[in-house]
C-alpha cells in the first residue's frame, strides 16, 4: 500500500498491520510526532479493551482436571431390553428424587462458585490491563517524552520512549526474531553499568509495545538480553541490544 501522509498509519501501526518498510518509515516519523504517539497509544488501548470484552481465561488446572475426569467417566452401555421390576413408590421414588436434588444442588453450587471466580479474575485482569494502557499513554503523550532508538539482531529495531515527569519508560520492538527454545527476551534498566530487571517480552510476538517494569530512577540507558524462560535476576549473557538515554 502507498500512503504519503504518515499520520494515517497510526491505527494500522497500533494493530501491527503495517508492512515492514511502512513500519520502519512510520517509526521514524513517530519519534518526532507527539500527535501520532498519542494516536498510537489511544488506538492500542482501545484495541486492548475490545479484546478484553470478549476474552475468557480458563483456569490453569482446567485441562488437567478434565483429563483426569475423562478416565473415570463410564461409557454408555449397549441398549438392551430390560424387564421392568416393580418397586414400591414409597421407597424408590423418594430416593431418586433426593439423589437428583442433591446432585443438582452440588452441580449448581460448583458452577456458581466457578463463575464467580472466573468473573473476579476477569475483572482483575481487565483492571491491570487498563492501568497499564493508561500508563503507556501517559508516557507516550507526556510533554517531556523523549525517543531513543537502536538496531537489534536480525534487522529488528528497538525504540524506547522515556518521560522524566512520569519517571517511566515504554519499549517498542519491531521485527524481533523468536528467541531460542526455552529462552526469553528480558529488558533491563542500565544504571551506570549495573543492570536492573525491567520485564520480559512476549516470545510469540515479533512486534510489541510494553511498559517497562519499575521507574527510570538513575538509569542511563536500557538493555535487552536473552535469558532462560522466566527471566533472571542478573544478565547471564551480554546484551543483544543497548540504548543510551541522552543526558
Amino acid at each position: 500500500m502507498s500512503v504519503t501522509d504518515p499520520h494515517t498509519l497510526a491505527g494500522a501501526y497500533a494493530l501491527h498491520a503495517l508492512e515492514p518498510d511502512e513500519r520502519v518509515t512510520f517509526e521514524e516519523h513517530l519519534a518526532l510526532c507527539a500527535e501520532c504517539r498519542q494516536d498510537v497509544a489511544e488506538f492500542g488501548a482501545t484495541a486492548g479493551r475490545l479484546a478484553l470484552a470478549v476474552s475468557a481465561t480458563p483456569r490453569q488446572a482446567l485441562k488437567r482436571i478434565v483429563l483426569e475426569e475423562i478416565a473415570g467417566v463410564r461409557q454408555v452401555p449397549p441398549r438392551t431390553v430390560r424387564r421392568r421390576v416393580a418397586t414400591s413408590p414409597r421407597s424408590a421414588r423418594p430416593r431418586r428424587f433426593m439423589l437428583a436434588a442433591c446432585l443438582a444442588a452440588a452441580a449448581l453450587g460448583g458452577v456458581a462458585t466457578w463463575q464467580h471466580q472466573e468473573a473476579r479474575q476477569a475483572r482483575e485482569q481487565a483492571g491491570r490491563a487498563q492501568d497499564s494502557a493508561d500508563q503507556v499513554a501517559a508516557v507516550l503523550t507526556a510533554v517531556d517524552a523523549r525517543t531513543h532508538a537502536a538496531s537489534l539482531p536480525g534487522g529488528a529495531r528497538g525504540v524506547v520512549v522515556t518521560s522524566a515527569s512520569q519517571n517511566r519508560a515504554v519499549f517498542t520492538a519491531s521485527g524481533l526474531d523468536t528467541p531460542p527454545q526455552g529462552k526469553v527476551y528480558e529488558l533491563w534498566f542500565d544504571e551506570h553499568g549495573a543492570m536492573r530487571p525491567a520485564g520480559l517480552l512476549d516470545s510469540g510476538r515479533s512486534d510489541q509495545m510494553t511498559l517497562m517494569d519499575g521507574t527510570i530512577g538513575q538509569a542511563t540507558g536500557m538493555a535487552v538480553t536473552v535469558e532462560p524462560a522466566g527471566g533472571s535476576k542478573t544478565p547471564t549473557l551480554p546484551p543483544v541490544g543497548l540504548i543510551s538515554f541522552p543526558a
